[in-house]
C-alpha cells in the first residue's frame, strides 16, 4: 500500500519565503501532521483491537516506528483511550488543533478515571486545549480529571505520593544523575526554589560557572552535608479558596508552577507546621488580586509581592517557571517611558527577560493585567494571570415584603 503524501509535492520551497510565510507554512503543516497522527492513533488501535490487548502489541509498535518500549507503550495507551474514552479529543486532531503529543498528555492525566468520568472530562476540554502547549494541555486534562472525579484524585495523590523513591542512573564518562521520584510536589517545588535563589546567589561577577552548573552543585552540595549557599527560608505560592480550605467543599487548589493538586492535599500542605497563610482580596466578579494581606514572615518589598502574588509564574504565554524564581520587569523598559508600579510591572523567567528586549518584541501590559506578546512576524500571544476563582453571581436584591 502506497501511503506517500502527493500533497508534500505542492508544498512551497521554505528558502523561498519571507518570515510570516516561514511561520504560516509551519502552522499548516503541523496541522497536517496533527491530523495525519489522528489516523496513527486510529491504527494503532485496532491493531490492539485485533490482538486483544495482548502485550505484544508495545513491542511490534516499537520495533516498527523505531521507538522505546515505554513511548510505544505510552502510545498504545492512548490509542486505546483516544477512540473510545475520548472521543473529542481525538477530533481536534482530526481538525489539525490538538497535536499527537499534546493527546498523549490528555490521555495520561485521565488514564485513572472510569469511563464515564472520561468521556465527563473529554467533554469540558473540547474547548480548552486549542493553541494550547503541551505543558499548559497537561494542567488543563488534570484540573478537568480532578473536578470530575474528586474523592477519587484524592486517593490516587495518596497512591502516587506513596511511590516516592530515590534512583540513581550512571552515564557515560564519569557523570550520573540522580533524582527524586514522585516526591510531595510542595517539597519538590520548595526545594527548587531554594537550590535556584542559593545559585543564584553564587553568580558573581567573577564565577564562571553557569546557573545550571551552579544549580546542580548547589544540590550536590546539600545532600551531602554542606550549606549550599547563601542559606534562605524558601516559599511555594498555593492558590486555595477558603472555603476549600475550611473543608466546606473540595475544589480544587493550585500549586504555582505545578498546576492544580486535589482539596485534600491542600489543605495538608496549608495546615503544616511551616505554613503561613496570607489573606489575599480578589475582584468578584474576575476573581484578578486587588490587594494582599501584610501579616507573613520576612516581607518583602510591597510592590514585587503583589506582581509575584498576582502573576504566579513567568507571564510568557506558554511558559511556567514559578514567580519566586523570575525577574520583575517592565512591560514598556524604563528608558521609554515605564514606570515602577503594578501596572506596568510583570514577571518574566530569565530567558524571557531577555527575549523581550530581542529587535521586534512588543510586550503590552493591560489595566487589567492582561499581556499581550507580538512576535517579529507580527504573530500576537495573550497571557492573563489566572483568576484566584470564578466570577461569583451578584447577589439578587432584597424583596420588601408586601404591606398588609
Amino acid at each position: 500500500m502506497d501511503t506517500s503524501l502527493a500533497v508534500l509535492k505542492e508544498m512551497p520551497d521554505p528558502r523561498t519565503l519571507g518570515d510570516e510565510e516561514c511561520v504560516a507554512l509551519a502552522q499548516a503543516v503541523s496541522a497536517d501532521i496533527a491530523r495525519l497522527e489522528a489516523v496513527r492513533f486510529r491504527a494503532l488501535a485496532q491493531l490492539s483491537r485485533h490482538r486483544e490487548g495482548a502485550r505484544s502489541v508495545v513491542q511490534e509498535v516499537a520495533f516498527a516506528l523505531s521507538l522505546v518500549d515505554a513511548h510505544a507503550g505510552a502510545m498504545v495507551a492512548a490509542a486505546e483511550a483516544l477512540t473510545t474514552r475520548l472521543p473529542r479529543t481525538l477530533g481536534l486532531m482530526d481538525q489539525g488543533k490538538l497535536s499527537g503529543f499534546g493527546a498523549m498528555k490528555v490521555a495520561a492525566a485521565t488514564a485513572w478515571l472510569s469511563d464515564e468520568d472520561a468521556l465527563a472530562a473529554d467533554a469540558v476540554l473540547e474547548d480548552r486545549l486549542e493553541d494550547k502547549n503541551s505543558e499548559q494541555i497537561r494542567k488543563a486534562a488534570g484540573h478537568a480529571a480532578i473536578t470530575v472525579d474528586r474523592e477519587g484524585a484524592g486517593r490516587r495523590v495518596e497512591r502516587q505520593r506513596g511511590g516516592r523513591r530515590l534512583t540513581v542512573r550512571h552515564g557515560e564518562t564519569g557523570v550520573a544523575s540522580i533524582e527524586v521520584e514522585d516526591g510531595p510536589v510542595e517539597k519538590v517545588a520548595a526545594a527548587y526554589v531554594r537550590i535556584d535563589r542559593e545559585a543564584r546567589a553564587l553568580k558573581t561577577g567573577g564565577e564562571t560557572r553557569t546557573l545550571d552548573q551552579l544549580r546542580a552543585d548547589v544540590a550536590l552540595d546539600l545532600l551531602l552535608g554542606g550549606q549550599g549557599g547563601k542559606t534562605e527560608r524558601t516559599e511555594v505560592f498555593l492558590y486555595m479558596d477558603l472555603f476549600t480550605y475550611l473543608g466546606v467543599n473540595d475544589d480544587p487548589a493550585e500549586l504555582a508552577g505545578h498546576g492544580h493538586i486535589p482539596a485534600t492535599l491542600a489543605r495538608e500542605i496549608a495546615t503544616g507546621a511551616d505554613t503561613v497563610l496570607r489573606r489575599i482580596i480578589t475582584d468578584p466578579l474576575s476573581g484578578q488580586v486587588l490587594d494582599l494581606g501584610r501579616n507573613r514572615y520576612r516581607p518583602s518589598a510591597g510592590q514585587g509581592e503583589f506582581v509575584r502574588v498576582r502573576d504566579r509564574e513567568c507571564r510568557r504565554p506558554g511558559c511556567h517557571r514559578p514567580a519566586q524564581a523570575c525577574d520583575i520587569d517592565h512591560s514598556v523598559p524604563w528608558e521609554f517611558g515605564g514606570h515602577t508600579d503594578a501596572s506596568d510591572l510583570i514577571d518574566l523567567c530569565r530567558r524571557d527577560h531577555r527575549l523581550k528586549d530581542e529587535p521586534g518584541w512588543i510586550y503590552r501590559l493591560a489595566s487589567d493585567g492582561s499581556l499581550t506578546v507580538t512576535t517579529p512576524t507580527g504573530q500576537s500571544y495573550d497571557s492573563t494571570p489566572p483568576p484566584l476563582h470564578g466570577p461569583r453571581p451578584k447577589t439578587p436584591p432584597v424583596e420588601e415584603p408586601p404591606p398588609f
